[in-house]
């Protein structure tokens, strides 16, 4: 298999995708597979779902002419098939997160029998690894906790979608150097079928994946995971998928936590991912993706830098001019990281907290601006940019339909998707 086959296959599985999304919306509507507009998500409007059947397509027509014809990958396309009609299911009908969970689970089961398991890890200063007796077991909590993080991910107009596209385009990349050239065609149909629908999903969304779709994307790159990287003897091999999805990862982490330390099942939604988070200081969905496809693709020159930068002999000894260069990219993608995720929210909080304090009761301390801002990103409840500077100036907030960011994408403040969406979350 060569370079030439992952590039058809990619631009096969996108005109695919691109040309069946508009049927399934079709057949969304006909069924009822609807995403209403609901209080804790950012659609505006009611969209068709089952745009992974459209996924899905590309990804069996593609894999079915430029994958090998072993029993692994039929495997995977045999899970990819069970996962996509469970999730259809609940799109139509909103299964309990037992029924949801269940399904991931037989999906996850199918790829790991098929052969889709981690026998073994090579770890930095540690060395093999190996799972003798467990590598199955773990396998299939990762395949199934992946599925879920793209799940949750999927919260806003071409997220889940565009954030698919960047990271698999990145495995393919790295599985062809690595020789794991099925796992690299897997990757680039998998980027190719997410690319093909996110023409029709880029905000204002015509179409949604649905659970259908984002269970799809998961347990496709769960399974390119463990074959492109996590079975290879490269050192660094454990540490790029962690690379690659840190930003879905930390986006469900967080909202894990959250959860947990309320109290709360970690499948009742909440308005707590970053996408919300953004929509509450002001963002449009457009700004939104935007940003986190810069942070997931920052996240993905740093994991082609640890492949393709030489910093080491691979034996323990650091290149110094290398090594170097290693460093200042670390820092800079960290320095991003930190910038997004606190520095972006918190210095807008603080400013329009102390906007609105001082022109509701005069003069306050640095000390009340900071407090009063720590209890708003404790509990979670604090205004919109653009209310917050409303009602701190004595003007009427702005109202849902009409709050725009100025770059042609809908409000973010307003209005939310069927419960039902996200898997284990229930969203």
């Amino acid at each position: 298999m060569s370079v030439a086959d992952a590039i058809f296959a990619f631009l096969v599985a996108a005109a695919i995708s691109a040309t069946l999304t508009p049927l399934t919306s079709r057949l969304a509507l006909r069924v009822g597979a609807v995403d209403e507009p609901r209080d804790r998500g950012l659609s505006m409007r009611a969209t068709p779902l089952l745009g992974g059947l459209a996924i899905f397509a590309g990804t069996l027509v593609a894999g079915l002419a430029w994958l090998p014809g072993t029993h692994l990958w039929h495997g995977v396309l045999i899970a990819a098939a069970v996962i996509t009609f469970i999730g259809a299911v609940d799109d139509r009908f909103d299964l309990p997160p037992a029924w949801k969970l269940a399904g991931q689970t037989t999906a996850a089961f199918i790829a790991v029998r098929y052969g889709v398991v981690v026998h073994h890890i090579t770890l930095p200063f540690v060395g093999r690894l190996d799972f003798p007796h467990t590598g199955a077991a773990i396998t299939l909590v990762g395949l199934v906790g992946l599925m879920n993080i793209v799940n949750f991910s999927d919260g806003v107009d071409g997220l889940a979608a565009g954030v698919s596209v960047i990271i698999a385009l990145t495995f393919a990349l790295i599985a062809f150097d690595l020789q794991r050239q099925a796992s690299g065609v897997l990757a680039a149909l998998t980027a190719g079928s997410a690319l093909g629908f996110l023409f029709h999903n880029f905000p204002p969304a015509r179409s949604f994946m649905g659970d259908c779709g984002s269970n799809l994307l998961g347990l496709l790159m769960g399974c390119v995971t463990v074959e492109a990287a996590v079975k290879t003897e490269v050192v660094v091999s454990f540490a790029l998928p962690l690379v690659l999805l840190a930003v879905p990862f930390l986006d469900t982490t967080f909202v894990v936590l959250k959860r947990l330390k309320y109290r709360r099942p970690i499948y009742e939604a909440d308005t707590e991912h970053f996408h919300h988070r953004m929509a509450r200081i002001g963002f449009s969905q457009r700004r939104t993706v935007a940003y986190l496809y810069a942070w997931t693709a920052m996240l993905a020159g740093l994991a082609l830098a640890l492949r393709f930068v030489p910093y080491s002999d691979h034996h323990g000894h650091l290149y110094a001019v290398g090594s170097l260069v290693m460093v200042a990219l670390i820092l800079v993608v960290a320095a991003a990281s930190v910038y997004l995720v606190y520095v972006l929210e918190i210095l807008k909080f603080r400013r329009l907290t102390a906007l609105r304090l001082r022109r509701a009761g005069g003069p306050v301390s640095e000390a009340e601006i900071e407090a009063h801002v720590a209890e708003q990103l404790e509990t979670g409840e604090f205004e919109a940019a653009g209310d917050g500077e409303a009602r701190a100036e004595g003007r009427p907030d702005r109202g849902a339909g009409d709050a725009q960011a100025g770059d042609g994408g809908p409000a973010d403040a307003g209005a939310a998707r069927r419960p039902g969406r996200q898997a284990l979350a229930g969203e």
